[in-house]
């Protein structure tokens, strides 16, 4: 488990949103506490999120971005190309690293060891250390509630902040319609 972050992905017809909060911690310190961890990629068309370290994050989406250029912004090509590529590299597939990519169609969980994971729901995913709590408040949330779907991302977010030491309430959320 990475205790880095919390970003939560919310996909639905016609509409994707990601969220994530700010806090960097380094060992058992708040070294800061409004970072991004949340980008769009192929101009607007994807989001993004990551858990793991800055440096790594820098990495690992610059070469996201230069393989969705190449598949010319096709998500599955690419998330399918990106994997190999990450597992391939001895350096890169030893990352504590993982991201969530999604646009209005597609929503996938990524890491180093080759993972490509779809949501069995097809529409909420969450990593990092406040992860399982932010996507358990998201399924209840849109389950029982009548939320729209950014304010999903948020509210659970906050719940997540609520209770993992790793995660803020310093939350940036990137929305496409």
């Amino acid at each position: 488990m990475f205790h880095a972050t919390t970003i939560l992905a919310y996909r639905g017809d016609g509409y994707a949103v990601i969220g994530g909060d700010g806090q960097v911690t380094l060992g058992n310190c708040v070294f800061k506490g409004n970072a991004t961890k949340i980008r769009t990629l192929c101009g607007g068309k994807i989001l993004s999120g990551f858990a793991g370290s800055t440096a790594d994050a820098f990495t690992l989406f610059e070469m996201f971005e230069r393989i969705l250029e190449n598949k010319k912004g096709d998500l599955l090509k690419s998330v399918m190309e990106f994997s190999k590529e990450w597992r391939k590299d001895k350096y890169l597939r030893r990352l504590e690293a993982m991201m969530i990519v999604l646009n209005k169609e597609h929503i996938y969980i990524l890491s180093g060891t080759g993972d490509v994971i779809e949501p069995e729901d097809g529409k909420i995913a969450a990593i990092g250390s406040g992860g399982n709590y932010a996507l358990s408040a998201a399924r209840a949330l849109d389950r029982f509630g009548k939320l729209e779907s950014k304010e999903i991302v948020l509210e659970s977010l906050k719940i997540a902040g609520e209770l993992c030491i790793y995660t803020n309430n310093n939350i940036k959320i990137l929305e496409l319609k």
